[in-house]
C-alpha cells in the first residue's frame, strides 16, 4: 500500500521519491527519503518505517518518517508490497521476489517458486499471503517456506488483506476472491468489470494490557497482567536496563495473561513491557514498565561465637555482592524488620558493646545494586564474661573461660559458642 497508519502518524509513498506524513491527516510534511525512485509500499512493525520501490530500493525510519536510511535488498527488481506481522517484514515484487527482515535492516531473500511479479502482501490468521499477475497466490506460515494456492482465475490480483477473519483479494476486471484461510479461495460477485487495484480493512491495534506486575525469586521474574480482550496471545518485552521499546529482546510464547521469565542471573534487575496481538498477529500497543529484581542467594554458614561483651560472626561470602547487612535481635525470630546493621563489606563481622548473660540472634543477606538479597539461616550466642574464646578440636568447640566452671555451666557455654 501506498499510504498507512501508525504509531500516531499518516505516511504517504509515491515517485520519485515522495514521502509526506502528518500526525493528523489535514496538514502534512514533506520527508528527504534520499531516492528518486518510485516507492511502492509503505509499513510499519518493530518500531520502524520501512518503506519499498523500484530498483530493490528499501530504505527505513525509527522517527516517523523524519530521517530515513538506505538499506541493501540484495535484488534490483521492483518491490511493489510490504507488511509487517509475526515479528517479520515481508516484501513482494517482480519476478517472483519475496524478501523478508526481522529487523528491517537485513534482508533474506526467499524461494516463492514462481516468476510471476508479486503485487500485494498480508498476514493473518497466522499466514502470509502474497498474490500477483496470472492469479498467483502463496501461502508461508513463517515467511521462509512458500506454497502456491490455487485462485481459480488467471486475471491479474492487485491487492490482499486481511479483516473479520477473512482474507480479500482484489484485481484484473473486477475480480475478488475470498479465504478464511488463504488456501482455499471462493470467488465474489462484484458488480464490476473496472480493475480493482487495492483493499484494505479496519484494523484497530489492541489496547495495552494493564496492572502489569513483576516479582523476583531465585533465578526467575514472574509476571501477570489483566488479560486483554480479543488477544490471542501476548509479548513481552524485557531488557536488563530502563527503556523497555518493541525493539527489546521479545519474548513471543506468553499466551495467557502471566509468565515466568526463568533461567535469570541472581542479584539483578529485569524491566518489562508487554502488548497484545491480535488473530492477524498485529502486536498491540505497549503496557507501562515495570521491573523486579532477582535477590542474590542467602550466605551460606553463617556461625556467631560469643566473648565478654562480644559476638563475632563469620559466613561465607556471595558472588556478586558488593556487601552484607546482618539483622539481630535479642529474641528468636529473625527477619527484615530487625535492627540492621549495613555496609559491612566482609564477610565477618564483629559485634562489640553487648550485655553479658543475654542471647542474640542474627541473620545475613547479601547486597548488591539490585536490593538486599534472601536471609541466611539463623545463628545465636550467649554471652558469659567467663567465656574468653573458642576453640575447635575433633569436630566439637570448647569454650576458653576465665575461671573453674562446673560441668552444668561449661556445658552451657560450650553450647553458646556452636558447640
Amino acid at each position: 500500500m501506498y499510504v498507512t497508519y501508525a504509531n500516531s502518524t499518516f505516511m504517504v509513498v509515491g515517485n520519485s521519491g515522495t514521502i509526506y506524513t502528518s500526525s493528523d491527516g489535514t496538514t502534512w510534511t514533506s520527508r528527504t527519503s534520499g531516492t528518486s525512485k518510485y516507492l511502492n509500499g509503505v509499513t510499519y512493525g518493530n518500531s520502524t518505517f520501512v518503506t519499498v520501490g523500484y530498483g530493490g530500493t528499501i530504505f527505513t525510519s525509527p522517527d516517523n518518517g523524519t530521517t530515513w536510511t538506505s538499506r541493501t535488498s540484495g535484488t534490483t527488481n521492483e518491490l511493489w508490497g510490504v507488511t509487517y506481522a509475526n515479528n517479520t517484514f515481508a516484501t513482494v515484487g517482480y519476478g517472483g521476489t519475496i524478501l523478508t527482515s526481522s529487523d528491517g535492516t537485513s534482508w533474506d531473500n526467499r524461494t516463492s517458486g514462481t516468476s510471476n511479479l508479486l503485487n500485494g502482501v498480508s498476514y493473518g490468521n497466522s499466514t502470509f499471503v502474497t498474490v500477483g499477475t496470472s492469479g498467483t497466490i502463496l501461502t508461508s506460515s513463517d515467511g521462509t517456506t512458500w506454497t502456491s494456492r490455487t485462485s481459480g482465475t488467471t486475471n491479474n490480483l492487485n491487492g490482499v488483506t486481511y479483516g473479520n477473519s477473512t482474507f480479500v483479494t482484489v484485481g484484473q476486471s473486477g475480480t475478488i476472491l475470498t479465504s478464511s484461510d488463504g488456501t482455499t479461495w471462493t470467488s465474489r460477485t462484484s458488480g464490476t468489470t473496472n480493475n480493482l487495484y487495492g483493499v484494505t480493512t479496519t484494523t484497530t491495534t489492541l489496547l495495552a494490557p494493564s496492572s502489569l506486575t513483576a516479582t523476583g525469586a531465585a533465578g526467575q521474574v514472574t509476571l501477570d497482567w489483566t488479560a486483554v480482550s480479543s488477544a490471542r496471545g501476548y509479548t513481552v518485552y524485557w531488557d536488563n536496563s530502563t527503556g523497555v521499546s518493541s525493539s527489546s529482546t521479545a519474548i513471543t510464547s506468553a499466551i495467557t495473561d502471566n509468565y515466568t521469565h526463568s533461567g535469570l542471573d541472581n542479584g539483578t534487575t529485569y524491566y518489562y513491557k508487554v502488548a497484545a496481538i491480535d488473530s492477524a498477529g498485529t502486536v498491540g500497543a505497549l503496557s507501562s514498565e515495570v521491573s523486579a529484581a532477582t535477590p542474590l542467594p542467602a550466605p551460606d554458614n553463617l556461625s556467631a561465637s560469643g566473648a565478654n561483651n562480644t559476638i563475632t560472626l563469620t559466613w561465607n561470602s556471595v558472588c556478586g555482592a558488593t556487601g552484607y547487612t546482618l539483622y539481630w535481635d535479642n529474641v528468636s525470630g529473625i527477619d527484615s524488620s530487625d535492627t540492621a546493621i549495613t555496609s559491612i563489606t566482609n564477610d565477618y563481622y564483629t559485634h562489640s558493646n553487648m550485655d553479658n548473660g543475654s542471647t542474640y540472634y542474627y541473620k545475613v543477606a547479601a547486597v548488591n545494586s539490585s536490593g538486599t538479597g534472601t536471609l541466611s539461616s539463623v545463628a545465636s550466642a550467649l554471652l558469659s564474661a567467663n567465656i574468653q574464646g573458642s576453640q575447635t578440636y575433633n569436630a566439637h568447640t570448647y569454650a576458653i573461660t576465665s575461671s573453674a566452671m562446673t560441668f552444668a555451666e561449661a556445658k552451657s557455654a560450650a553450647a553458646a559458642v556452636g558447640g
